[in-house]
């Protein structure tokens, strides 16, 4: 067992920064040492307890680990850097003073004489990291100040040790918390349109909101001047207090390192080149790659995107979000599932929708404890630094590949790269995209849209790959015995006796990259598709108030256009639908796209010129697409829902054949 970490009733494990109840009150766990569990109340008291008199005494309760929080992506861009780089010396102190060690528990190393929690109080560490931080030329640094910085850490986060004096005031509502911030936006909005409301109103409603949810005292209030000033700075000039309610009148919308020894102890990102192709935005072909998160103790893929192989470095933000937060608990991930496992025939799946949504909640989910990864075709930005710093995430970049090496989690990208594409070709075969001229070569044209290939992946990856046992992963003692990532996974979990914990489903809007965007009438525009919900009836065609250009905070999946969230004044990400998904995937739709990309290479091309890799299925090499006004007679059907008529060039071309087509349904 960890000598940072003790197990409570139950299997529960509590690390430093838990939250326990102890002889009536609230304490956190701000060290375990040698079997004794060092605890720190919020009003600076202190204690020292056995781990076995802990969990055994009369009221002890375990409230639960302190969940690290995100910094939200725009405000942590808009501080200044001196700014950022102070919050994060800050944040390096404290674990110091509450583990012993700069960099948290496990961190290795061993913790400096002053700051032993087996020698010294929390209070007397306290004080130790004054003096030293007064020795380095830090002016105004109290213990005071030292136990104020780490009760705001373990409140805000990484945002609660910005120094608020270097920190630009906002146009409307200067240094005020973000989260007073909201609840004066959210009660203003629930007496809109209410002619007896006035400012007292909203200020009672608003002190009201903080304290339920965050507790009293917890959220430091302004005076009730700076709240009147407040209200009225954050009012909506076209609707002010007392004044009948707006209603929106828009048009109709539609609803190389150490192995790892641990489950997410080291995480590698690594890329492979599909052999097969996809059908871009324009209804031409590209050329895909695949880059998995991959956990190095049991060969799990946590997470796993598909992108055109020219597109920009990855996004790494998205992959943790996507290999942290557990498929269950993102927004409207069942809704979204549907829609996708719909797109194909039901013969054509792996499983039913029903056993894949119970095997896709049994897929490992988890925060790495490393993240390895390769500099040249990842995006580090300072925010992501920021949010592994917090989250405890250590970034490691993959060593250089010298001759004679191996890189063991490039090389099973690459094989699980080479074995879905024989998946995917097969797929494509059997739904009629490879053409009957070519077939003994076993050439496919680009068939799915990277929606489409992507969701078939997904699928893939629960059913077959997590399944599949591998050569890798077998204990030295048991040569014979190879097993699949999933049985790895559950036999290291039984080993350690402890479960990576995962993030929230609010957490994977957040680590999604964000734009600032107008919300119009219409809804939201975002790379020529638009996003429309009800949750943003009161804000069509408004500016958000706290905010110089009155742009709104959205946050996207790059990978993945179905996937797009708005902060709204409540200081929340809402997700925004599609409105083109409720259709955009069914059988009829797809087939209308293919023909558009028959369509699109007759423009761009000369007669008689090849059809697109975007070819429906049926379309035959060196087969011309009919140039309007051309006659012909209907000849015998062709696989896939068309049948070939004589084009006046004395080849085939195509037709649409409903009946055909339905039978693909």
């Amino acid at each position: 067992m960890s000598r940072h970490e003790v197990t409570a009733p139950g299997g529960r494990c509590v690390a430093v920064g838990a939250q326990v109840t102890f002889e009536d009150r609230t304490w956190q766990v701000t060290g375990v040492v040698d079997g004794r569990v060092y605890l720190a109340a919020e009003d600076g008291a202190t204690g020292c307890v056995l781990a076995a008199r802990l969990v055994a005494a009369d009221g002890f309760e375990f409230l639960g680990q302190s969940a690290p929080q995100i910094p939200p992506a725009a405000a942590w861009a808009e501080l200044p850097l001196p700014a950022r780089e102070r919050a994060m010396a800050w944040l390096r102190h404290i674990r110091e003073v509450e583990t012993g060690l700069p960099g948290g528990p496990g961190s290795g190393g061993v913790p400096r004489p002053e700051y032993d929690p087996r020698t010294f109080t929390l209070a007397e560490r306290e004080h130790a990291k004054a003096k030293e931080l007064a020795a380095l030329g830090w002016t105004k640094v109290s213990k005071s100040t030292v136990q104020r910085r780490r009760i705001a850490y373990h409140k805000q986060g990484l945002m609660g040790l910005v120094d608020q004096r270097t920190v630009r005031p906002r146009s409307t509502t200067g240094r005020t918390d973000s989260r007073v911030v909201a609840a004066v936006l959210e009660a203003s909005q629930e007496v809109r349109g209410r002619k007896r409301a006035t400012a007292k109103q909203v200020i009672e409603r608003a002190e009201q909101m903080v304290s339920r949810r965050y507790g009293p005292g917890r959220v430091k209030l302004p005076a009730r001047s700076s709240l009147y000033r407040l209200v009225k700075a954050l009012e909506d000039p076209a609707e002010p207090l007392g004044s009948p309610a707006r209603t929106a009148t828009g048009p109709g919308r539609a609803g190389g390192g150490p192995p790892a020894l641990r489950p997410a102890e080291r995480v590698h990102v690594a890329t492979a080149l599909l052999g097969v192709e996809a059908v871009g935005e324009d209804g031409c072909a590209v050329a895909v790659s695949v880059t998995c998160a991959l956990d190095g103790a049991t060969g799990c893929v946590l997470a796993a995107v598909l992108h055109p192989q020219q597109a920009a470095p990855v996004e790494l933000s998205v992959l943790l979000a996507e290999m942290a937060v557990p498929r269950t608990a993102r927004p409207g991930w069942h809704q979204m599932l549907r829609a996708a496992h719909e797109a194909l025939p039901p013969a054509q799946h792996l499983m039913p929708l029903e056993t894949r949504i119970e095997a896709a909640v049994a897929r490992p989910a988890a925060l790495p404890q490393t993240l390895v990864f390769d500099p040249a075709a990842a995006a580090i930005t300072p925010w992501f630094l920021a949010v592994c710093e917090g989250l405890g995430v250590s970034l490691e970049a993959a060593p250089a590949r010298r001759r004679g090496t191996r890189s063991v989690a490039g090389d099973t990208v690459k094989a699980l790269a080479a074995v879905f594409t024989r998946h995917a070709a097969g797929l494509a075969t059997a739904l009629g995209a490879v053409d009957s001229q070519d077939s003994a070569g076993g050439q496919a044209q680009a068939f799915f849209t990277l929606p489409h290939l992507h969701d078939v992946l997904d699928e893939w990856i629960t059913a077959r790959w997590h399944t599949r046992p591998q050569q890798v992963l077998r204990h030295p003692l048991l040569p014979k015995a190879a097993l699949a990532p999933q049985e790895m996974w559950r036999v290291l979990l039984g080993v350690t006796g402890s479960l990576p914990v995962p993030l929230s489903g609010q957490d994977f809007a957040e680590l999604l990259p964000v734009q600032q965007l107008a919300v119009t009438e219409s809804g939201i525009r975002l790379g020529r598709r638009r996003y429309d919900h009800a949750c943003l009836d009161e804000h069509r065609g408004r500016a958000r108030p706290t905010t110089d250009d009155g742009r709104w905070e959205v946050h996207h999946h790059p990978y993945d256009i179905g996937q797009v969230y708005v902060r709204l004044p409540d200081g929340l990400l809402h997700e925004i639908p599609w409105t083109e998904r409720a259709h955009a995937l069914r059988p009829f739709d797809d087939a209308v796209r293919r023909r558009t990309g028959q369509v699109l290479a007759a423009r761009s091309g000369p007669p008689g010129h090849r059809a697109p890799a975007g070819g429906g299925p049926g379309q035959q090499a060196g087969v011309p697409v009919p140039e309007p006004g051309e006659q012909g007679l209907m000849a015998d059907p062709a696989p896939g829902g068309t049948r070939a008529v004589p084009d006046g060039t004395g080849q085939a071309g195509t037709l649409w054949d409903a009946c055909a087509q339905a039978e693909q349904w």
